[in-house]
């Protein structure tokens, strides 16, 4: 090839190689501009409850409840007046029950009252009806968890109409108190579990007041508890104070749902029945008896309208307390109790309501609350950990803390547990755990021993301190539980601590973690003596 075609074919080469390069560069310029997205929402947020009242008379059946039909939480309470006259064969007036209370004027019916221990022992004025109606409260039937209703069909929010059925009388209907006039505002006929999973109504027309729809039967919620008056509801654990249930203000009738009713719920029944007794049956003559149901709903910013003064009526000192909780979801774990930091004598702290996780200082030492075992005994552990012992030394630095050191006052309440523990022992590979982070042990009753190493009362053993069980320790964790959370679990100061429980025994022990491992069970050398973990005592003391 002459050098003239050898230049004319590098020429050649080197434009292909430009115009490569020019291709393959226009891959590489890219624009793309005003890409977006929007994420947006047009809510109206509109409140909507309805009192539900269901009636009739020949069963005696009586179920009454609230719908939240709306899109916001609510807050509810009701209240029960009762009204009773008689006459004699012969006389031409009937005579009331209670002194100055007229028939056909409702507010001077007299207020449902229980006693502060029993909701079916009414007092004061009220105590008139014990003798005659017996007033069932909450709902209970063997086999099954809640029952059914139709939803309202009614949900204009400014109508104070309730949804009555059966021979209940909405108010705003009629006003007669004639014991026979028809004031039903919703379908069914009164009677007890009328509705059940798979009915329907189509209220096409309308047949009865509200929207022209067909609605399927819903269900309430189960009550968590039965319906108790403020004082019962005061000496629940803190923990449980928030819930489905009633809590009735004994000193002023007022019954209130313990919990916010979310959007689409329903309460549990207040009432179930209002039967009346022999006593009224054997009335030579006639009488009238009437219940009237007063409802009343507020979302949740304005529980000051619950707290207002009542006109007749002292409303309990725990109420402002009760609605505080129930606009929060959940009340402080030391209500009741002297706080965190209060060092107080065993006599002033009421261990009953104490929630698992509840600090508190008594006698000197600062404790964790860890749960009630019933029978008046409650299992708590000391907040603090005793550095720089180790494994091998436990038992002995329990028994020198607890004769030595642990307050008489405190040593007194203290029951016996088991002299020696059955501690079994499990080595660190052979657990398995429902979380990467060795929170909970997955498989630990694949070691029998181990699993069934739970601290309890034994009034053949020893009163004394011990350490907890690997098992203690997983059946404590948890929501709810003594410990929550992994930080939970590490003793004040981010201190690590032993468990009783052998790995393999004489070598390696269980303990419950620190920092980056914080709440995590895992092993160490029996021998190992640590400046940030050692041991920490539990008791189970009886008050």
């Amino acid at each position: 090839m002459t050098p003239e075609k050898k230049n004319q074919r590098r020429l050649r080469n080197l434009a292909l190689l430009s115009l490569l390069l020019l291709l393959v560069g226009g891959t590489f310029a890219f624009q793309a501009f005003n890409q977006r997205a929007i994420n947006d929402r047009l809510r109206e947020n509109i409140p909507g409850g309805r009192v539900h009242d269901y009636y009739n008379r020949d069963t005696e059946n009586k179920d009454v409840f609230v719908e939240n039909y709306g899109n916001v939480p609510l807050m509810a309470r009701i209240r029960l007046s009762e009204f009773m006259e008689k006459r004699a064969t012969g006389d031409t007036d009937f005579t009331p029950i209670v002194n100055g209370t007229i028939r056909d004027q409702v507010n001077t019916w007299t207020v449902m009252r229980p006693s502060e221990t029993n909701l079916n022992t009414r007092v004061g004025d009220s105590a008139a009806f014990n003798t005659y109606a017996n007033l069932t409260f909450g709902w209970t039937r063997s086999g099954q968890d809640a029952p059914w209703f139709m939803p309202t069909f009614n949900r204009d929010n400014q109508d104070l109409m309730t949804a009555s059925a059966g021979h209940a009388r909405d108010w705003v209907t009629s006003t007669a108190t004639d014991g026979v006039t028809d004031g039903a505002t919703h379908p069914g006929d009164g009677t007890d579990a009328y509705w059940s999973s798979g009915d329907s109504f189509d209220n096409s027309g309308p047949v009865w007041p509200g929207e022209e729809v067909t609605h399927d039967a819903a269900q309430n919620l189960q009550q968590d508890r039965a319906p108790m008056t403020i004082s019962q509801w005061a000496a629940l654990p803190n923990n449980l104070k928030v819930g489905n249930f009633w809590v009735i203000d004994h000193q002023t009738g007022w019954a209130y749902w313990a919990n916010q009713l979310q959007a689409g719920e329903t309460t549990s029944y207040l009432l179930d029945a209002a039967q009346m007794t022999a006593a009224a049956d054997n009335i030579p003559g006639e009488y009238y008896y009437g219940i009237h149901v007063d409802g009343q709903l507020i979302s949740p910013d304005r529980i000051n309208d619950f707290l207002a003064a009542d006109p007749d009526y002292t409303h309990h000192a725990d109420l402002s307390d009760f609605l505080t909780a129930v606009q929060n979801g959940s009340i402080d774990n030391n209500w009741g109790n002297p706080g965190p930091d209060d060092d107080v004598q065993p006599d002033q702290i009421n261990f009953s309501i104490m929630a698992p996780g509840t600090i508190f200082t008594m006698a000197g030492e600062q404790y964790r609350y860890l749960e009630n075992q019933g029978g008046g005994n409650h299992l708590i552990i000391r907040n603090n950990v005793t550095t720089a012992l180790s494994f091998d030394v436990q038992n002995d630095y329990l028994d020198n803390w607890y004769t030595g050191v642990l307050a008489s006052e405190v040593r007194a309440m203290v029951q016996p547990v088991r002299e020696n523990f059955a501690t079994g022992n499990v080595e660190s590979d052979a657990i398995a755990w429902l979380e990467a982070w060795r929170w909970l042990p997955s498989n630990i009753d694949d070691f029998p021993e181990v699993a069934a190493d739970i601290t309890q009362v034994d009034t053949s053993g020893t009163r004394r301190a011990f350490a907890l069980s690997l098992a203690d320790v997983a059946r404590l964790s948890g929501s709810g539980r003594a410990f929550p959370s992994r930080a939970s679990r590490e003793g004040s100061g981010s201190m690590w601590w032993w468990t009783r429980t052998p790995a393999v025994p004489g070598t390696s022990a269980w303990d419950v973690n620190r920092g980056e491992m914080s709440g995590m069970l895992s092993n160490r050398a029996t021998n190992n003596i640590s400046a940030v973990g050692g041991v920490r005592p539990a008791l189970i003391i009886r008050q």
